[in-house]
């Protein structure tokens, strides 16, 4: 999840806003990519999921912030 500070910041600065999208988005896509190609344990494959989830919520506030402006 976004931390308080870090969500003020994006909710003040659309550039700050946008980089961490960026961020987000291609830190899903390498897990996803990890996901596909690994051969981890099942716990360690259900950690990078849930991982994967919480960005996902992170992302929809921040598209929201960005439909808001």
């Amino acid at each position: 999840m976004i931390d308080s500070y870090t969500l003020q910041q994006c909710k003040k600065d659309k550039v700050i806003r946008e980089l961490k999208i960026k961020n987000l988005e291609h830190a899903i896509n390498q897990l996803e990519q990890i996901i596909v190609e690994s051969q981890m344990d099942r716990d360690d494959l259900t950690f990078l999921r849930r991982k994967i989830a919480e960005s996902r919520l992170d992302l929809q506030v921040l598209y929201l912030m960005n439909e808001k402006d």
